[in-house]
């Protein structure tokens, strides 16, 4: 389980921060903040987003992920979210060798996804074939909605789908 303490160690490392430097930026000492991370101290909300902060981070809330998987007229299941997965925009537009049962097809292959036919291929591919892990793994919302209209897809695959897609661009219009 993730401890606020453990958070604020691995935010505070990734950052490269020591534990002295990060305590100076937020205005806290080194031994309380070590305290919180050892989990001796737990810090209030607000201490913990001022932490986050001075170390270059921010508190995000993101809706949790349920998938519901629809049957097909063929009997193929189609994992559709309750909302658009999110991708950070490294992994977004990353270059991706997509895994053995995704792309059997074109084993090792890299799909660059900041290109947008590849990001096309890539959608069509994991929207047909891919687990909800898939989905989280390689699919963008906003990117997804970008491309609905060019995306070839299976009419059952699009029909599970659609109304995600148009609840969504019903939201932002």
């Amino acid at each position: 389980m993730l401890t606020s303490g453990t958070l604020l160690k691995r935010v505070r490392q990734a950052a490269g921060l020591s534990q002295r430097e990060l305590a100076r930026r937020a205005g806290t000492s080194r031994t309380t903040l070590s305290a919180y991370e050892h989990g001796a101290k737990s810090p209030t909300f607000a201490t913990a987003e001022r932490l986050l902060f001075a170390a270059g981070y921010e508190f995000a809330v993101l809706p949790h992920l349920q998938f519901a998987d629809q049957v097909t007229s063929r009997g193929r299941v189609v994992a559709v979210p309750t909302a658009l997965p999110r991708l950070a925009l490294r992994d977004a537009l990353a270059t991706v060798a997509l895994p053995l049962h995704l792309n059997w097809s074109a084993p090792g292959r890299l799909y660059r996804l900041a290109d947008r036919s590849d990001r096309a291929r890539v959608y069509e591919i994991v929207l047909r074939e891919g687990t909800s892990r898939d989905i989280v793994k390689y699919i963008d919302g906003a990117l997804l909605v970008d491309l609905w209209d060019e995306l070839v897809l299976p009419r059952d695959v699009r029909d599970a789908w659609a109304p995600l897609i148009e609840q969504t661009s019903a939201e932002v219009a």
